[in-house]
């Protein structure tokens, strides 16, 4: 396996291209893939890492007591009332939007590196739609940016404030919590033991010093109906100003009051850890390839997108770009290793089998705040991370990925597939996967190896083996030959109207999509 960064030169193909949309965004159905094959490698990164503007914001869609924001209008900017379910209608607007992102069509990593600075800087518990929005927002223009002022923007978040203790961080009443984990899981990680109190890149002394230089601050506004807006405030009389002096980790560096911006002054002192950007690297690297790092993949992949960090003052897109274009990246042993994450499991299929809301606001925000749901029974949660780690999927030894999948969670995966496959109503609307209208995106339906073999290689990131296609075989042409699903074929196309023609055969789709979708190779990414 080529454990190094050096440039792909292998066959471009579909099996390439699909891999590569699937790690990096949440479009994988066939034009896109097909298009990506077309445009090549190193265009399609170009496009991929281009810079995009920011959404236009969550909107009102439903709510009639809000007095400031009408429906359809965003209530981003808009002060909070303490009115029934106002809370609830902003983070029900927020989620859909959210899921809104998630689903465009857009070829961009943006949204995957979003998730991605969510599970990082992770938080939970923060019940104010314009404080999300906020912390969302600043993640989202961050996303393919400077690390380094990011993490000085989400020290000072409104979000991050509350969810880490930052808020009731005083001199009087130092609060370690938000400072133990900007070193040990935001910045330089924790590293092996080395002693009391010393893990190797930080000590217990730098949480303690840190924690007093990250006095002071205060979110304001938090649903408050007295204050019609958000932000975040210093105030001096709550700051520890004396010297804080940092261990041999950081080279015994001191943190000299400077107020308001101290906390600027103590990240850039934590950034001049190498171990800064290594960390980093290790966590883009189980995003977006494997979690197990090696000793020649730490040497060969992680070194040296660290040293390509650091080179871009902490700018992480050069990284980005050498990992997606590497002869690594698109190894065999890294083709179909990871199981997907809800949000790709459920928004792949129903980007792939162009899932339609109607474009009306109410419904559209409904479904997805129902989506969002099912999103959260599968174990995401998006905004109400289970631990200040992140989703385990991304941190927890030795399952990793496996974590997603459980007692639980497969069920309502395989659910989801029936869900779409026979159909539902909402609002007067049916919406329904079309076995019949998806078959005819394949090149030969006629003939049924041509046809599996297609599907196959849409649905899953490795070809199946001779027993699968059999099997597959078996629910179409039960105990008969292959040419009888030709004659069955010509006999509905010569006629697609008729309606025991066109029962028969979409029965007969629905089964084989539905026993393909709950494939434990559908899982994979």
């Amino acid at each position: 396996m080529p454990d190094t960064l050096s440039p792909y030169t292998g066959e471009w193909n579909f099996q390439k291209a699909a891999h590569l949309l699937r790690r990096t965004t949440y479009i994988t159905d066939k034009e896109r893939i097909t298009d990506t094959v077309s445009r090549g490698l190193t265009e399609t990164i170009d496009i991929l890492l281009s810079d995009l503007v920011l959404p236009e914001p969550p909107l009102n869609s439903q709510y009639t007591d809000d007095p400031n924001t009408p429906i359809g209008e965003s209530w981003v900017e808009n002060p909070y009332y303490d009115l029934p379910g106002f809370v609830g209608y902003r983070l029900r607007s927020l989620r859909a939007w959210t899921l809104e992102q998630f689903e465009k069509k857009e070829l961009n990593i943006k949204e995957k590196m979003s998730l991605f600075w969510h599970n990082h800087f992770a938080i939970a518990d923060v019940n104010d739609g314009r404080f999300l929005y906020k912390y969302i927002s600043t993640i989202r223009t961050h996303a393919l940016g400077d690390f380094r002022e990011l993490t000085k923007l989400i020290t000072v978040d409104p979000s991050m404030l509350r969810y880490l203790n930052g808020r009731d961080n005083s001199q009087e009443s130092p609060n370690e919590n938000y400072a133990r984990e900007l070193l040990e899981l935001f910045t330089v990680g924790k590293g092996p033991l080395a002693g009391p109190g010393d893990y190797t890149t930080f000590t217990e002394q730098d949480v303690r010093e840190i924690a007093r230089a990250l006095t002071g601050w205060r979110d304001r506004g938090y649903n408050n109906p007295n204050l019609a807006t958000i932000d975040t405030v210093f105030l001096t009389n709550r700051h520890d100003k004396g010297d804080k002096i940092l261990s041999e980790r950081f080279n015994n560096a001191v943190i000299s009051n400077s107020d308001a911006d101290e906390y600027k002054q103590t990240i850039d002192i934590i950034f001049e850890s190498v171990e800064c950007a290594r960390n980093i690297s290790r966590e883009l690297y189980r995003w977006f390839v494997f979690h197990e790092i090696t000793e020649d993949i730490e040497t060969n992949i992680i070194l040296p997108m660290a040293e390509l960090i650091i080179e871009n003052d902490y700018v992480l897109k050069p990284a980005i770009r050498a990992l997606l274009l590497s002869e690594h990246f698109y190894s065999d042993e890294r083709i179909g290793c990871i199981i997907k994450s809800p949000l790709d499991y459920v928004t792949g299929l129903m980007n792939m089998f162009g899932f339609q809301y109607p474009g009306n606001l109410g419904i559209d925000y409904t479904l997805r705040t129902r989506v969002f749901a099912i999103l959260k029974l599968m174990q995401m949660d998006i905004f109400q991370l289970p631990t200040v780690s992140g989703w385990k999927a991304y941190y927890q030894e030795p399952v990793f990925y496996r974590s997603w999948m459980n007692t639980v969670t497969l069920p309502l995966r395989n659910n989801f597939v029936d869900t779409l496959i026979e159909g539902f109503t909402l609002g007067g609307i049916s919406y329904r996967l079309e076995p019949l209208e998806f078959i005819k995106t394949i090149s030969s339906p006629e003939d049924i190896n041509l046809m599996l073999e297609e599907l196959a290689e849409l649905f899953f990131p490795r070809p199946l083996n001779v027993d699968q296609v059999h099997a597959l075989k078996q629910i179409l042409i039960p105990g008969l030959p292959d040419f009888e699903w030709s004659v069955e074929w010509s006999e509905y196309a010569s006629d697609p109207d008729d309606p025991i023609k066109k029962q028969t055969m979409d029965l007969k789709l629905q089964s084989l999509f539905r026993a393909m979708l709950v494939m434990p190779e559908y899982h994979l990414s």
